[in-house]
């Protein structure tokens, strides 16, 4: 996918201003990426035994119909996702390792045939599951779906930020919290792109003091990345 494309994937969904919208530019953006369906979960643990679960999805509905996507607990890349933040790429072989390879010819039927899945873990209990599939195998070079998986992971970001201001009421949101001016400048640089390096040399601090500027900002915001700080921040309307 083109950086032109790529661009213009993250605006999309940052700018979605409802489900469909949000399920639209989902779609749009595996389709761009080479694979037919997509799904997007969010998570709301309440508590250990309790949890809200939203998803958009493409999802054909014979399968849907069939009940055969419930087996989740047995399903490798679920619990891949569930305990890990490390993207997975899948295919016949890996519920083949995991003896689960009726669940694997169970949805082989419908298309799911290989993917790449990734969930982002985030403060309070929240989470965020994106996986995108097809029935084609990935025979792409391995730097081809390295740079697949990059793409997958900065839009899974985004789209996370959107999913959680679009179904998540807004008494549970975090309240908007205070930055330091040195900590929101780090972060403006950060939103041009610039490296930590680069930010400590504009500010005039050390490397490690920006990184500590950045660091301190992301766990303020309840985030995993830089990234994603960013993006809080400008939805709060901290940075312009």
């Amino acid at each position: 996918m083109t950086a032109a494309l790529l661009s213009s994937s993250y605006l999309a969904i940052a700018e979605a201003r409802s489900s469909d919208a949000f399920r639209e530019q989902i779609i749009r953006f595996a389709n761009q990426l080479g694979f037919r369906y997509v799904s997007a979960m969010t998570v709301i643990d309440h508590s250990l035994t309790k949890s809200d679960f939203i998803s958009v999805d493409n999802m054909p509905e014979a399968w849907r119909d069939s009940g055969a996507f419930n087996g989740q607990n047995r399903d490798p890349v679920m619990q891949h996702c569930k305990h890990g933040a490390l993207p997975i790429i899948w295919d016949q072989s890996t519920y083949l390792r995991q003896g689960s390879i009726d669940l694997w010819e169970e949805q082989a039927v419908f298309g799911y045939r290989t993917g790449i899945a990734l969930a982002l873990h985030l403060p309070e209990g929240r989470h965020f599951m994106l996986s995108v599939d097809r029935d084609q195998p990935l025979e792409q070079p391995a730097q081809e779906l390295t740079r697949m998986v990059a793409d997958l992971q900065l839009f899974a970001v985004h789209a996370q930020d959107t999913a959680l201001r679009l179904f998540v009421p807004a008494e549970q949101l975090v309240e908007t919290p205070s930055l330091t001016p040195r900590e929101l400048e780090a972060l403006r640089w950060t939103m041009e792109g610039k490296t930590a390096w680069e930010v400590g040399s504009i500010l005039g601090i050390s490397e490690r003091t920006a990184v500590l500027h950045i660091q301190n900002a992301m766990r303020k915001l309840g985030s995993v990345n830089k990234h994603q700080a960013v993006l809080k921040a400008l939805r709060l309307g901290l940075i312009h």
